[in-house]
């Protein structure tokens, strides 16, 4: 990348240990799935606390075009979403997983040509794996990337397919989540290594049950690495969206690389979320986490502990940890994690590229990464048009002067107004610290 056609953002550096109270908004994972529900329920719900950001905003225009009534309901988290026959249309994915993957089992349903496609680095995602899947579940789709094009009779058949999600838990929710609604409903059968990122697949079958749909899991009696949704009706719900863990592990990874203290509101008791693992994460690292009340805290320690883990069911909180493990005493060994070189970007060698550069040590085995302690310097970060690399440069940007991170509006992809949030969590803790 040509550095003079770098957007960067110079990334604060803390003053004092970070001590601050953050609220956060709702979970993408939880808003794109409530929305894929509702739209095929059996009448209007409403979705409360639903995130308003690039990858929700992509699926409420998809659904939109594709004859789904949404609406605001007195304020931009609130939507009313009313069902209606599904049309032909056009779906700008951009880089969300959730669209591209989620939307061609509900466009197969529709009566007309669905026409996707997104951002330039979109088309290098896997999707072969569900387009052939709904190839063999009986839909007519041209193409194995992005673009391509789903051209739908009105119905789906539906049956057993057999895939191999190993890339990503993604193929198997996209197709649970509009499986009721197919003739047959679907039995999808994984052959592979193991499915990254159970914890999504859990949060799938939890909704699909909260809409009255019967499904059945391999620890609910199945047989192993098989999914079976009946065909049925999906009732109408009013969501509830929690706020979006995964979005909230940056913030805490202020407080334990500064030593500092963040509570985060709203925390569940119980959730399927995967960022609810950054709790034992922070704790293994050092650090003091209570949750008491539905507020989560986080205290950072005097020195962070490397950690030697597996990530394989949370990767997505992969950046913030090796951020955490590149600030840390200690080699951390990060492992489980080789289908992150199918996300946004090949997020392993982002990670050893970019802090490499600011002069760390990091390896990239063969389904992870190595981190050895180095002492940091400031420099370029890139953020390779990915959320989660710009907030680990963030966090790195708190203890080590003149980190300048690239594209840092990346991170409205999930989390909308992030360099604010960031700012003003800085001030907020310098205020206190001046009284």
């Amino acid at each position: 990348m040509d550095p003079v056609s770098l957007s960067l953002w110079s990334a604060p550096l803390a003053q004092t240990p970070i001590d601050a109270v953050v609220t956060l908004p709702g979970s993408k994972s939880i808003t794109n799935r409530a929305l894929i529900l509702a739209a095929l329920a059996d009448g209007p719900s409403t979705l409360t606390g639903a995130l308003r950001s690039r990858d929700a905003d992509l699926m409420i225009a998809a659904l939109r075009d594709l004859g789904i009534g949404i609406e605001e309901a007195g304020n931009p988290s609130t939507l009313r979403i009313t069902p209606g026959p599904l049309r032909g249309g056009d779906v700008d994915c951009g880089l969300a997983g959730t669209v591209m993957r989620f939307l061609p089992p509900l466009a197969a349903m529709a009566d007309g040509v669905v026409r996707f496609d997104g951002d330039e680095q979109a088309r290098t995602r896997p999707l072969d794996t569900i387009l052939e899947a709904l190839r063999g579940l009986g839909a007519q789709i041209e193409g194995d990337a992005l673009p391509f094009t789903v051209t739908g009779t009105g119905s789906l058949r539906g049956g057993t397919v057999t895939i191999d999600a190993s890339g990503s838990s993604q193929f198997v929710s996209g197709l649970l989540l509009s499986a009721a609604a197919f003739e047959e409903g679907v039995t999808v059968q994984h052959s592979g290594k193991p499915v990254p990122s159970m914890p999504h697949i859990d949060m799938t079958t939890s909704m699909l049950r909260e809409a009255g749909v019967s499904v059945t899991t391999p620890a609910t009696g199945g047989d192993a690495d098989t999914w079976r949704v009946e065909p049925g009706p999906v009732r109408a719900v009013d969501w509830a969206i929690e706020p979006d863990l995964s979005n909230a592990t940056p913030f805490l990874a202020a407080a334990a690389v500064t030593g500092g203290t963040v509570s985060v509101p709203l925390w569940p008791s119980s959730t399927t979320q995967p960022g609810d693992a950054i709790r034992e994460i922070l704790v293994s690292m050092g650090a003091e986490v209570t949750l008491a009340d539905g507020i989560l805290t986080v205290q950072g320690p005097e020195t962070l502990r490397g950690i030697d883990i597996d990530l394989h069911d949370v990767g997505e909180l992969t950046p913030t940890v090796a951020a955490l493990a590149a600030l840390a005493e200690g080699t951390s060994h990060l492992r489980g994690i080789a289908h992150l070189r199918g996300h946004e970007t090949d997020r392993l060698a982002a990670l050893a590229d970019e802090i490499n550069k600011l002069g760390g040590s990091v390896t990239e085995t063969e389904d992870g990464l190595t981190i050895v302690p180095a002492k940091l310097h400031g420099g370029q970060w890139l953020s390779y048009a990915d959320h989660r690399m710009a907030t680990a440069g963030a966090i790195i940007g708190l203890v080590v002067e003149g980190v300048e991170v690239d594209d840092v509006a990346t991170t409205a992809k999930t989390l909308p107004g992030f360099e604010g949030m960031w700012t003003d969590m800085l001030d907020h803790s310098a205020r206190k610290a001046s009284f």
